[in-house]
């Protein structure tokens, strides 16, 4: 398993990295420059009316745009997940018309984050730890489910939360 990259909640909101913003921009400009310069500047076709050109202009601009914030936030997400970076930012810019994205968001992994006793590597959905046991979030004691710690009956079976022995780290978070 590839060591994951945690990006801290502060840095949670900047998903998408510069550089794939400076493409974005570079790219819908790009686009601008080719409707309004180069495509009149064709002779052996006559020019669309403006509408026409207008809506391809600023529809095709946005598209290619996405197209860069969307590789540049795969190149955030993936090391979160312990994904290859690489790989998928390779497959999303290599199949067309954002299919690379489409399998990225379909087959990518759950979040990765540390165990807080053992520093094992634990996926976010794990209710204990692997290596140590350790109880990472609340849950049922009858049907193993999550739950909130401030949840007095397990909202899948009717289990009873008082009587189960959930850590005290736990039952805090919930007061």
């Amino acid at each position: 398993m590839r060591e994951p990259e945690s990006i801290a909640m502060k840095e949670d909101e900047r998903m998408i990295p510069v550089w794939s913003i400076i493409a974005a921009i570079l790219a819908f400009l790009l686009v601008e420059y080719y409707w309004w310069i180069v495509a009149p500047a064709q002779r052996h076709h006559p020019a669309p009316p403006l509408g026409l050109r207008l809506y391809f202009d600023l529809s095709w601009g946005l598209l290619a745009a996405l197209y860069f914030l969307m590789v540049g936030y795969v190149s955030k997400d993936a090391p979160r997940r312990a994904m290859s970076t690489r790989f998928w930012m390779v497959i999303c810019l290599v199949m067309p018309g954002g299919i690379g994205a489409v399998f990225y968001f379909l087959l990518r992994q759950p979040e990765v984050s540390r165990c807080p006793a053992c520093g094992t590597h634990v996926q976010s959905d794990f209710h204990f730890c692997p290596q140590c046991n350790y109880q990472l979030t609340a849950n049922c004691g009858n049907c193993f489910r999550t739950v909130r710690p401030t949840d007095q009956f397990c909202t899948q079976c009717g289990h009873e939360l008082a009587v189960d022995h959930t850590p005290a780290r736990l039952r805090v978070l919930g007061e």
